[in-house]
């Protein structure tokens, strides 16, 4: 099979399950993977024959995507913040929405001459304590999660991007254990939001491969992270800390106003680039 056979044999067999957009994009972004070319190295080599064992792995890669898994988890690659990232099933795939999160932190400490602690709760894949480690070398960075898997894939981009992150498991859900983590200057979360409720309207490839441990709080209790967070940083942050956190659009009338009724001062929301409240920023008070 040809290149430029394997091009259209692919994007034809994603159009089933996907706009022709979006499965020419996933086809552009495996057969780089596979091939290791770049778009304009394949029109080039458009009639190169691909050998045996790369023709199996487009066939494995195909009939798994045709079943609606996501292509970073069927690649085991997701890019964030300009870097390429490990994922599997046991962590979320990176957002851009989380990408601006990073960007309003960065923009916040620019100005910032000594050095800072920066603490991540719900690390998952790593990307946020990676990104921020990357831009801020002289910070000193923390992240921890519940989940051994998705620290063992933290661990495993924080060694591949160089980026010196000290990690920590446990259940940020039990005050008791909150001993464990160190005092920072900046706390940064983006913890399961998602009422349960919600399975109902959520597309198949995040509801079937996405760990539902990062995704879903009960329905009677959406603010269930937020609060913890709340709680731990009035008794474990500096004095004068900032948070930081990504938020379900519906929530951000309701996280701003758990952190002001806590005390929080300069309370902001935010929107992302597509118009949606989605992160939040409060300072602890002085003391």
């Amino acid at each position: 099979m040809t290149l430029k056979e394997a091009q259209i044999q692919l994007k034809t067999a994603l159009q089933t399950v996907y706009e022709e957009r979006e499965a020419a994009t996933i086809t552009d972004w495996v057969l780089e993977h596979v091939t290791g070319w770049k778009k304009i190295d394949r029109v080039m080599n458009k009639d190169h024959q691909l050998a045996d064992p790369i023709t199996t792995t487009l066939q494995e890669y195909t009939t798994r995507l045709q079943q609606h898994e996501p292509v970073q988890y069927v690649l085991q690659e997701a890019w964030f913040y300009g870097m390429p990232l490990y994922v599997d099933k046991n962590v979320l795939i990176p957002r851009p929405e989380t990408e601006e999160l990073v960007a309003w932190i960065l923009q916040e400490v620019k100005d910032l001459k000594s050095e800072i602690q920066i603490l991540d709760i719900g690390t998952g894949s790593g990307c946020i304590p990676v990104a921020l480690k990357k831009k801020l070398p002289r910070a000193q960075v923390f992240a921890c999660d519940v989940s051994e898997g998705a620290l063992g894939v933290a661990q495993r981009n924080a060694a591949t991007q160089q980026a010196a992150i000290s990690f920590i498991q446990l259940d940020f859900l039990q005050p008791v254990l909150w001993s464990q983590l160190p005092k920072a200057d900046i706390l940064v979360s983006n913890p399961p939001y998602i009422p349960v409720q919600n399975k109902t309207t959520m597309h198949s490839n995040v509801l079937e491969y996405e760990p539902h441990l990062a995704l879903f709080v009960p329905d009677h209790d959406a603010l269930l992270f937020y609060r913890h967070i709340a709680d731990f940083a009035i008794r474990h942050l500096h004095a004068a800390a900032t948070i930081f956190v990504e938020i379900h659009e519906d929530l951000g009338t309701a996280v701003c106003d758990l952190f002001t009724g806590k005390g929080f001062t300069q309370v902001e929301l935010r929107k992302d680039m597509q118009g949606k409240a989605r992160m939040v920023k409060a300072q602890i008070k002085m003391v």
